[in-house]
């Protein structure tokens, strides 16, 4: 069993290691096929152990990941000191600590990393819409320590527009915390059934990035949904089923 994984499509400066895990590559059985990495799913703790530490060996990581305990809010946690504080319920860490390793789990919603141009700290953010709303991108950038336009940001696998219907209270959520509503939200949502959009939570996203200063935003190119042989997704098998959780990591070599 061998873990994968895509490797980040941003210009990150020397230092800097980031990895989003795909499905396959572990030992996980159905329905969690094959490389579920969260302990909340209703899988076996002891395959979530194995598939963790899988994952540690392929990825030869410096330290065992600093897990978060995910609520769908904006509280970010600063990971600097040589131990890990017990409770880590956040939706966001950064850190400037070389070898700690930075992690969320996603199955829908999109994982966010950050670095600075200097190389000097790393970030990642939990982003589904109530993420989005509530400014987990902007508390995270805030607790990067730098101008945003010294900062990178790549935008991991989330679901797609064409996936992803949503009512009216998700887009009056999203219109009413956008800094511009008009040009930036409301462009992400497009009609579908009456009372119903499709989000273009990527989308939203990478505007959001870009509106707070960042030059430099990548990735944002992979539907969750709609490839069930690579990702796990919530929308398409969560209803019906338990469905696993990708990683995304990043950590300063």
């Amino acid at each position: 069993m061998t873990p994968t994984w895509i490797v980040p499509d941003w210009p990150a400066p020397p230092g800097v290691r980031a990895a989003s895990t795909l499905r396959a590559g572990g030992m996980s059985p159905p329905p969690w096929t094959s490389l579920n990495l969260a302990e909340h799913v209703g899988d076996d703790p002891a395959r979530v152990a194995g598939n963790r530490e899988l994952l540690a060996r392929a990825l030869d990581l410096p330290a065992a990941p600093a897990w978060l305990e995910q609520v769908h809010g904006r509280d970010v946690l600063r990971l600097d000191e040589s131990g890990l504080p017990a409770e880590r319920v956040a939706d966001a860490a950064v850190t400037a600590r070389s070898g700690r390793v930075l992690a969320v789990l996603t199955a829908d919603c999109l994982p966010v990393l950050f670095c600075r141009a200097d190389g000097a700290g790393v970030g990642i953010a939990h982003a589904g819409w109530r993420g989005l709303a509530a400014g987990v991108l902007e508390a995270t950038i805030e607790a990067m320590d730098a101008p945003p336009d010294q900062l990178l940001a790549w935008i991991g696998p989330g679901i797609g527009a064409a996936a992803y219907e949503v009512g009216d209270e998700v887009r009056a959520a999203c219109l009413a915390a956008a800094a511009d509503p008009a040009s930036m939200a409301a462009a992400c949502f497009t009609p579908g059934r009456p009372g119903r959009w499709q989000f273009d939570l990527a989308g939203l996203a990478r505007r959001r990035l870009e509106a707070l200063g960042l030059a430099a935003v990548h990735g944002g190119r992979w539907c969750t949904h709609s490839d069930p042989v690579r990702f796990f997704s919530h929308r398409r098998d969560g209803a019906e089923r338990p469905t696993g959780r990708m990683a995304t990591l990043i950590w300063l070599a």
